[in-house]
């Protein structure tokens, strides 16, 4: 199994329109059949000085393996989502673990 997971931050000048679509766009990567889990989040309102909550979006998938991972990455629904939202992205850590 490999985890994708993907956290957000956007640009201090989106509005919340643009926030909300966004999000929806996220939430159009759960359509593409190599994802087995998926998850859309905003920071928890935990407050412990080991939790990072400063990023505006968490996006959590798992596939099976690194070739459906890799089909991930080129699908058209993921490409799609860069080229339209890649100009909000202040900040983007990634975390893939096996």
């Amino acid at each position: 199994m490999i985890a994708h997971h993907v956290l957000f931050w956007l640009k201090a000048d989106t509005t919340s329109d643009q926030k909300a679509a966004f999000r929806k766009s996220l939430e159009t990567l759960q359509n593409i059949e190599v994802v087995k889990f998926f998850h859309v989040g905003v920071p928890a309102p935990i407050e412990r000085a080991v939790v990072d909550t400063s990023y505006t979006y968490s996006l959590f998938l798992a596939f099976d393996d690194l070739d459906a991972h890799n089909i991930y990455q080129g699908h058209a629904l993921h490409q799609a989502f860069l080229e339209e939202f890649r100009a909000f992205f202040e900040r983007v850590v990634i975390y893939d673990a096996e």
